[in-house]
């Protein structure tokens, strides 16, 4: 929405100011926000190229698809845009127990003066629609077929909704936009890693106006990521362990591009494994419950290796080491 054909209520925002990002778009906000609205992390930390991508989706109503790696934060780089700018913001997983029927809606008996009445219940879909709302499709990659169907059509520029049921055309809200992520980009589990994940109908595909990529963040920025959520490693003293486990969760995203392991570290498990530190006082053993016994037991003398390259310690597989008082 441009500020020519902005609601009284909105505002244009400084994306200087708001995302550390300089761009010629006329991005408006909602002067106030709402119940829908997420709430702002003032540590998170935004990729420009992705951001730029969701901001042109917000001032210009485009179909944005964000494609990359689990954990690297897809979802939550949408939702702190929408809380900057104050826009209600809902997240749909669309995995297998979501069907046709609660997106689009359903008849249901209520109570009406006392008697039984059948009503047609709005799924989330046209619920959303007719509000300035941004609904984010996550793991959109694994939608069931039927589902997939149901969205082809607000995908379109208009995207006018039809209900058949209700013989209704519902047209988006103006605030209305859309956006979903993936970990791939409709091609299927390829690797291995995305269990469920279907190929998607490249006809459906390609109404996404925008496909962006948001790939692992550079080691000190995730350094920086960690710290924030986990203070206790932030200090001085701890900076060199935390280096470390940065180091070898880049050392995990390496073997699995050279097929050296079939699973890696992200950033949500580095975080994870920060916090466990903060339990158990020893970095091995949060090491291992928040990542190596997740590992495969042929390969878990690899990932033993990179914690002993990165932090200078052995770390004792399960199977060998004694046990240790807690």
């Amino acid at each position: 929405m441009t500020s020519q054909d902005a609601d009284p209520a909105m505002q244009l925002v400084d994306t200087q100011e708001r995302f550390g990002l300089k761009c010629d778009l006329q991005v408006m906000a909602f002067a106030e926000g709402s119940d829908h609205v997420p709430e702002v992390d003032p540590n998170y930390r935004f990729n420009p190229d992705t951001t730029l991508a969701i901001l042109a989706g917000f001032a210009c109503n485009r179909r944005v698809l964000i494609q990359g790696m689990h954990g690297t934060g897809k979802s939550t780089h949408i939702e702190q845009v929408a809380a900057r700018l104050n826009w209600p913001c809902i997240r749909v997983n669309l995995d297998g127990h979501i069907s046709r029927l609660d997106l689009v809606g359903r008849d249901a008996i209520v109570l009406r003066d006392g008697a039984q009445v059948t009503e047609f219940k709005e799924g989330i879909l046209p619920w959303a629609l007719q509000r300035p709302m941004a609904l984010v499709l996550d793991e959109y990659d694994a939608g069931r077929p039927e589902v997939m169907f149901v969205l082809q059509r607000i995908l379109e520029r208009d995207g006018h909704f039809t209900l058949l049921d209700q013989n209704r055309v519902i047209k988006p809200h103006p605030g209305f936009r859309l956006f979903a992520t993936a970990n791939s980009v409709g091609l299927g589990n390829t690797n291995g890693l995305y269990y469920g994940v279907q190929r998607l109908n490249h006809a459906q595909l390609d109404r996404w106006n925008i496909v962006a990529a948001l790939n692992y963040l550079d080691p000190q920025t995730e350094a920086d990521i960690v710290a924030a959520q986990v203070p206790a490693v932030a200090g001085p003293a701890e900076r060199p362990l935390l280096a470390a486990m940065v180091e070898v969760a880049a050392l995990t995203r390496t073997g699995f591009r050279n097929g050296d392991v079939s699973t890696l570290m992200s950033p949500r498990t580095l975080i994870s494994w920060a916090e466990n530190l903060q339990i158990f006082k020893s970095p091995a053993r949060a090491f291992r419950y928040a990542f190596l016994n997740k590992c495969d037991e042929s390969e878990q003398s690899v990932v033993a290796e990179y914690y002993q390259r990165c932090v200078g310690e052995e770390l004792p597989l399960e199977s060998a080491a004694p046990p240790e008082h807690v």
